[in-house]
């Protein structure tokens, strides 16, 4: 009784502290904004204040469209992070469910070993990384960076999902079973929707530190063709000057297409986080 009635104010609270963290997180996003639409006496001189008459101007965002190819920029950021999150989701619950279905000698030990990841930061391999790729001819190539983001974002995946998968009633997946549904069917069609919040939880966490990577695409993928949106915003970063209305367009740019996920996956987001929450 005593968690029923205190469940919706756990609720309240979540939702809350993960608004005011919103809040937080966006300002910078919102003083970026601003500042692109400015020109570059009213970027240091009122950073925070709205452009108006006399300070909005477009040409940070005119430079950006005439230096450099940034719509190629754009399509390779927007194919590897599509990519990578299709294969990190898929890859990831398929390992979860295989974790969290299946008891097997040494369950633990491979749930740890593929935990490992989210400890041991993948830059520390830069160097074999590089070398690897470069002995298969992958240098210079969005495959490069897929595989490697992909390889990035698989441990935090079944860590999470993993847990999820193991609150999927078993009544369930077993009436499956009883009705003839294969492993494979039981997996897309039973268990995948109702572990939707926490899909959509592990998206949000792996999309944006691929959209906004620049050490591989500097590293793996730095020709002009394979450019990623972030390394391109790059060219207007000089060693002794900076078009920073061009900087800050070319990010305003680059912010748009998380938002717009971020948006589309928030309802989902806000429910795997607090789940635990209202209980």
């Amino acid at each position: 009784m005593s968690t029923a009635r205190h469940s919706p104010v756990r609720s309240i609270a979540a939702h809350a502290v993960l608004a005011t963290y919103t809040i937080i997180a966006l300002f910078p996003v919102f003083v970026i904004v601003i500042n692109a639409f400015k020109s570059r006496k009213a970027i240091f001189r009122t950073p925070l204040e709205l452009p108006n008459a006399d300070t909005f101007s477009l040409v940070g965002f005119e430079t950006v469209l005439k230096q450099g190819d940034f719509l190629l920029y754009f399509q390779n950021s927007f194919i590897v992070t599509v990519v990578s999150l299709f294969m990190v989701l898929l890859f990831g619950a398929m390992a979860a469910f295989a974790l969290a279905e299946y008891r097997f000698k040494g369950n633990s030990l491979m749930g740890l070993y593929l935990a490992l990841g989210i400890m041991i930061p993948i830059r520390l391999g830069t160097v074999a990384i590089l070398q690897m790729m470069a002995a298969s001819g992958l240098v210079n190539t969005l495959t490069s960076l897929i595989l490697v983001y992909t390889a990035q974002g698989l441990p935090l995946a079944v860590f999470i999902l993993s847990e999820f998968m193991r609150q999927v009633s078993d009544d369930l997946k077993n009436a499956g079973r009883i009705d003839g549904l294969s492993e494979y069917r039981i997996f897309f069609r039973l268990v995948l929707p109702l572990v939707r919040p926490a899909m959509a939880t592990v998206a949000v966490f792996t999309m944006i530190p691929i959209w906004n990577d620049l050490w591989f695409p500097l590293i793996l993928a730095p020709a002009e063709a394979t450019k990623t949106i972030t390394l391109g915003a790059q060219v207007f970063i000089g060693q002794f000057v900076t078009n920073w209305n061009a900087v800050l367009a070319a990010l305003s740019l680059a912010i748009l297409p998380v938002l717009i996920l971020y948006l589309i996956f928030s309802r989902q987001l806000i429910r795997g986080i607090t789940s635990g929450a209202v209980k």
